[in-house]
């Protein structure tokens, strides 16, 4: 099974999705921010991907937060930040074959989907 996370309005997650839907791939959309996400699944993300690749550091979201909370991060406190506001994941996150990968990079779709 195949699954896209992100948000629905953020752009680079429609470029993946129109970029699976134009190949015809079957896959799942779950928005984060709609449907939420369990710590289990995002610390599979943090495990595969690394807590610091995930946090979005250049969301809005992450601009207003008050400067005690950007300040000293470690895994605990980014994922607790993540799961409280998921717009803090940079996007999207691909599942395939229960393996995750971070962005969209159309050559590397390419080559999962070959």
């Amino acid at each position: 099974m195949t699954t896209l996370y992100g948000i629905k309005k953020c752009d680079t997650v429609r470029k993946a999705r129109r970029w699976l839907e134009q190949r015809d791939i079957d896959y799942h959309f779950h928005d984060v921010r709609e449907h939420g996400l369990t710590r289990a699944r995002l610390a599979a993300w943090v495990k595969d991907l690394g807590w610091e690749a995930l946090l979005n550091r250049r969301a809005t979201t992450w601009r207003q937060l008050p400067a005690t909370q950007r300040g000293a991060l470690d895994r605990a406190t980014a994922m607790h930040l993540m799961l409280e506001h998921p717009a803090l994941i940079k996007r999207p996150v691909l599942e395939v074959d229960n393996r995750h990968y971070l962005g969209f990079k159309e050559e590397l779709y390419s080559e999962l989907f070959s």
